[in-house]
């Protein structure tokens, strides 16, 4: 296995081109990879490597016979020797028999089903996406499949063109519009962003495929940094041994009790939720079910006293030595690894960061080993078993209760997915724009705030208010993509630096005490307060849309982002290199405006009002 991908080793951000078809007999199969996926074999064999055995599922996706044609963007898990994520696009069409000029002998139904698809490095989804429905439409125009030059050329074309490309926001959110997720979801938006910041178990379902991948990962691009740096340890999962195994429909009750984190155990002085009303429309409720007492263990805070031994079991854990249903094997090779996190979350690591050059500039972080810029993005959620599937195949269906798997960010589009809802936190259909919640302490903790409310009125006021004078499809900045990004990147450092405050009881109000609590125990937060980021010394702590300083800072953002769109259009410039140097500007704004606060002035603060 070792030597797998090793033909392709350097050569370039494309390590595949692969066709997939549908065969009556043998059901979805690779049909064609170039270069081999088995350097051992030709071009034209159906074996797999191990750690790849889904991939015809997710390239062929169930139900596609129902579209002429869909998109499905994948996450792969990485080979033997390789650490990071392979990221996976794939362009599904089907065609009638009768019109192939060459009719091969094992086609034997009516309409001919395929999909080609790219294996990627880098996760420029939409850009690859492009490319590929170009070529693919191209491949079926021959309706003569043996002729696969196009699909040589394609790797070499993408290679060659891809080759040194950064991973900029103009490139990696091509085809993601914030703008039409507000538009559907509108306040349940900020729901999805802070339930993922709580790393539940987050399952998407629509159909089509396009659909489904759209959204979900549009609504990761709100996380500053994740496109770009923090999905490569996304997909760290083991296929199952034996494709005929059951595909996990039984509910493994040991494993769930080992990797389930509950939020009825967060200390009741932080919680204090009696009373409480669970009103908040964007949080659907389903029957309240039963909340057993025996739940209370599930979010212990470490019990460890050591300084260097305080990381709970499951952030320890090597997932190539558990095997499934396991769980007291689980806890003993958990016991028998070094930890690394301060016990206390109110006293700060001290770990001297490496320099950052520039204010856009990355250096790999110490703890998450995620590309990160100087304020610690992106928050490292997808680690350590947090897994990213923009879609899981039915045959994938066992990740939901495995043991090695800590929580998830998944689409799926079968319906048994739907039915087993004990397996996630949170289920998103997404057609009829719901947000599916269970547990009735997780709905009370989600609760969106005076403040959170406050936030999302301004974003969806903004995006409806100019739904007809953004230019370019979405690209104007106040109201467009990249403002609405800069405003999710603003609320997050906000949050970030009100954590950190001492006596913050009155900010961290804003957000939801019972949420902060919650996330403070997680493993992103963990490891991101556990060493220092020199950009977060500009950030004033406090809901943005509460002061006037961060009224101040958000109005200076978008005048002076605003016009440096203006500025490209005009002079010629692309709107992506435009944009990029918009948030370079941004970035540069934190500097100069974010100085600390005036001290607040006695007595209730004023509501702000919605429009800054």
């Amino acid at each position: 296995m070792e030597s797998h991908g090793s033909e392709t080793e350097g050569k370039g951000p494309v390590l595949h081109i692969v066709v997939v078809g549908f065969h009556h007999k043998k059901g979805c199969q690779v049909e064609f990879s170039y270069p081999p996926l088995m350097p051992d074999e030709g071009h034209d064999s159906n074996l797999l490597p191990e750690e790849w055995k889904y991939l015809p599922f997710l390239a062929l996706p169930d139900g596609a016979h129902n579209y002429q044609e869909d998109t499905v963007y994948f996450h792969l898990p990485p080979l033997t020797g390789d650490r990071k994520c392979v990221y996976g696009v794939s362009c599904y069409r089907q065609i009638e028999a009768k019109a192939l000029k060459v009719r091969q002998a094992d086609v034997t139904r009516e309409t001919v089903q395929k999909s080609v698809c790219v294996l990627s490095r880098v996760p420029l989804y939409g850009l690859l996406q492009a490319k590929l429905q170009l070529i693919t439409h191209a491949y079926f125009e021959e309706k003569d499949f043996s002729q696969i030059s196009i699909l040589k050329e394609l790797y070499d074309h993408m290679n060659g063109s891809l080759a040194g490309s950064a991973l900029d926001g103009s490139q990696v959110y091509l085809g993601l519009s914030p703008r039409d997720l507000i538009l559907h979801f509108r306040h349940k938006v900020l729901l999805l962003f802070k339930l993922i910041l709580l790393e539940k178990k987050v399952l998407f379902y629509v159909s089509p495929v396009n659909r489904l991948v759209g959204a979900l990962m549009t609504v990761l691009s709100l996380f500053p940094g994740m496109m770009e740096h923090g999905l490569v340890d996304s997909s760290h999962y083991r296929p199952k041994s034996s494709m005929s195994e059951d595909l996990g429909l039984v509910d493994s009750s040991g494993a769930e009790e080992f990797i389930t984190v509950s939020v009825t155990d967060i200390a009741a002085s932080n919680l204090e939720l009696e009373g409480v009303e669970s009103t908040q429309p964007a949080v659907e409720s389903l029957s309240s079910g039963t909340s057993t007492e025996g739940d209370n263990h599930y979010l212990k805070p470490p019990s460890r006293t050591s300084p260097g031994s305080s990381e709970s079991d499951w952030e320890t854990l090597d997932p190539s030595v558990l095997e499934e249903g396991v769980p007291k094997e689980v806890a003993d090779v958990a016991a028998e690894l070094p930890d690394t996190f301060e016990p206390n979350p109110e006293m700060p690591i001290t770990v001297q960061p490496q320099a950052v050059s520039g204010q856009g500039g990355v250096t790999q972080g110490l703890v998450s080993g995620l590309e990160e810029d100087q304020y610690g993005m992106p928050l490292a959620i997808f680690t350590k078993g947090y897994l990213c599937l923009p879609y899981m195949a039915l045959q994938q269906h066992h990740l939901l209760s495995d043991v090695t798997v800590r929580g998830f960010v998944a689409g799926a589009t079968n319906i048994l997915f739907r039915q087993q809802r004990h397996l996630s936190d949170a289920v998103v259909e997404v057609e009829e724009a719901r947000v599916q919640i269970q547990d009735p302490e997780l709905r009370k903790i989600l609760c969106l705030t005076t403040a959170d409310l406050r936030f999302a009125d301004y974003l969806v006021k903004h995006v409806t208010e100019n739904r007809d004078d953004v230019f370019l499809d979405g690209t104007g900045w106040e109201g467009g993509d990249e403002w609405i990004r800069a405003q999710f990147t603003l609320y997050l450092h906000s949050l970030l630096s009100s954590a950190l405050q001492e006596d913050n009881e009155r900010l961290l109000a804003d957000y939801g005490a019972p949420f902060v609590s919650a996330w403070k125990i997680t493993h992103n937060y963990r490891v991101w307060f556990s060493n220092k980021h020199p950009g977060m010394t500009v950030i004033t702590p406090g809901s943005v849309q509460n002061s006037e300083r961060g009224k101040k800072i958000g109005n200076a953002m978008m005048t002076t982002s605003r016009s440096m769109v203006q500025t490209g259009k005009i002079v010629g410039q692309s709107v992506g290199g435009a944009l990029t140097s918009a948030k370079s500007a941004m970035s540069s704004w934190f500097s100069t405006l974010a100085q600390p606060a005036p001290p607040a002035a006695s007595g209730p603060e004023p509501v702000a009002e919605v429009k800054p």
